[in-house]
């Protein structure tokens, strides 16, 4: 199947590690242009640059800087003169400091509060940025990534899934406003728990636990929920819009 994607500038958060990687190849893969948006990991995403060949761009993003939105489509729009695609993956865990188990009504105010402002605002900011550049061609995909926790549920999660429940909110509202003006269409994609590159030591000894939970058994591979965002964020896809689709191998 030809998605439609080569020559298209696709601009992926988070691009450096995780699922982040695997999306970004996955439309290298297809022709595209991509930016590989890193926040931590300039090496990983300039290695990454190499592997995947073609045409690409490694640029800084971090979610919690007000101006990082505009700096980076500034830089993209230099480099390419047109952005297409946004795949919104970048994400504040929240979990990094001491502490992480204590009950969601004691985590400290500014703890939780940035959770929901660097994911939440992060997201929105960049996708208001990108929108007149593909107002202007009358086409343009954006695939936000959340998480399976925004809807089932899970201790500790109740701020990261508070914040991942705002991007349905957002995208199911954003499709109606984007529709009128061309092709534009604003998806969620929900992964669950997904093996990655950067988790095998979790994914082994937490890999049982979710996979028993899944219809066919076993996790998914980042690269497998990679292939569902491709689709989304293609030419290939003309009328999947508003939607929040699991991929999660049933789980």
């Amino acid at each position: 199947m030809d998605l439609g994607l080569t020559g298209r500038t696709v601009v992926v958060t988070g691009a450096s590690g995780g699922i982040g990687r695997e999306i970004a190849r996955g439309f290298a893969a297809e022709g595209a242009d991509v930016v590989l948006a890193y926040h931590h990991s300039q090496a990983g995403a300039e290695q990454l640059a190499k592997e995947v060949g073609g045409r690409s761009l490694v640029a800084p993003y971090e979610l919690d800087d007000d101006e990082a939105a505009r700096g980076l489509v500034e830089s993209v729009l230099a480099w390419s003169g047109r952005i297409d695609v946004l795949v919104n993956n970048a994400v504040h865990w929240g979990a990094a400091e001491p502490d992480a188990g204590l009950s969601f009504d004691a985590v400290p105010d500014e703890r939780w509060q940035k959770v929901i402002r660097a994911n939440v605002e992060g997201a929105l900011r960049l996708s208001r940025a990108v929108v007149p550049s593909m107002r202007e061609r009358g086409w343009g995909r954006m695939v936000h990534i959340s998480s399976s926790i925004a809807v089932d549920g899970m201790p500790g999660g109740e701020y990261y899934g508070a914040a991942k429940a705002a991007l349905h909110g957002f995208s199911r509202s954003a499709a109606f406003g984007l529709g009128k003006d061309g092709d534009i269409l604003s998806n969620v994609v929900m992964p669950g728990f997904t093996r990655t590159e950067t988790n095998v030591a979790m994914a082994e000894q937490w890999g049982g636990h979710y996979s028993a939970r899944a219809p066919i058994g076993r996790l998914l591979d980042a690269a497998e929920v990679a292939g569902a965002v491709v689709y989304l964020g293609s030419a290939a896809n003309t009328g999947i819009t508003g939607q929040a689709i699991k991929v999660t191998g049933g789980a």
